[in-house]
């Protein structure tokens, strides 16, 4: 067993520390470990060279193909394991892509990290395996709404998402494009019953400026809606770039 993890700009496995940039953790000195492979397609998706690669016909709105063999590298679970520990960190975020295709393999891994906190980034249509789920410190559940191109049939399984909002470590987070999407995001909230303070909107954005400018109208729609505000830390401080 082992696992396919996406690439930095040097081709090596993407791992790296970093404070965190979205969700409830924002600001958390942490180890980060992003993962290859999804099940969904965001159309502005900012990880496209996890699943975007040659001959997959899924809409991006860049256009852009990435070569599989150039984007993803497979390693076994001890030396993913190494890299982890050299970081020095007493925390771990598993991204992607989407990292439940890979729970049998990930949890293998968390074996050999025992005293690490882990929380897992997810778009909420997975299910970890039993054996991975009790490593799991924290879910951070991005359901994808409408706007992000994906059919609601594939995006919002209902079994999935009341199993996550009945699930004290799971929070909420929806990238929101234009205020009627939050429109959508009330919608669940009403029929799921998500936790108060467990629901999160962020603004979609790979630049400040756009991130600040809708943020404008967000922080509104947060007092109106009582829901917490995420901003996107890393984008601020490094850009949209692989490795932050």
């Amino acid at each position: 067993m082992s696992l396919v993890l996406a690439t930095d700009d040097t081709g090596g496995p993407e791992i790296f520390a970093s404070v965190q940039g979205e969700g409830p953790s924002m600001g958390m000195p942490v180890a980060f470990m992003r993962l290859s492979r999804c099940n969904l397609a965001c159309v502005w998706c900012d990880t496209a060279y996890t699943w975007h690669f040659e001959g997959d016909n899924r809409p991006h709105r860049s256009g852009e193909f990435f070569d599989r063999k150039a984007n993803q590298v497979t390693l076994e679970e001890a030396e993913v394991a190494e890299r982890i520990l050299a970081l020095g960190q007493n925390r771990l975020v598993i991204s992607g892509g989407e990292p439940l295709l890979q729970a049998p393999a990930l949890a293998k891994l968390l074996d050999l990290l025992p005293d690490i906190s882990v929380e897992v980034e997810t778009n909420g249509t997975t299910k970890a395996t039993t054996a991975l789920d009790i490593r799991i410190d924290q879910f951070n559940v991005s359901p994808k709404l409408a706007h992000s191109g994906n059919p609601a049939d594939l995006a919002l399984i209902p079994e999935r998402l009341d199993a996550y909002a009945t699930d004290p470590r799971a929070f909420f987070k929806f990238v929101i494009a234009e205020p009627s999407d939050v429109d959508e995001v009330l919608s669940l909230r009403d029929r799921y019953r998500f936790r108060p303070g467990h629901v999160f909107l962020m603004p979609e954005g790979t630049d400040s400026e756009t991130l600040r400018t809708r943020e404008k109208w967000l922080t509104d729609l947060c007092l109106k809606h009582g829901f917490r505000m995420s901003d996107r830390l890393h984008i601020h401080l490094f850009g949209d770039t692989r490795g932050t």
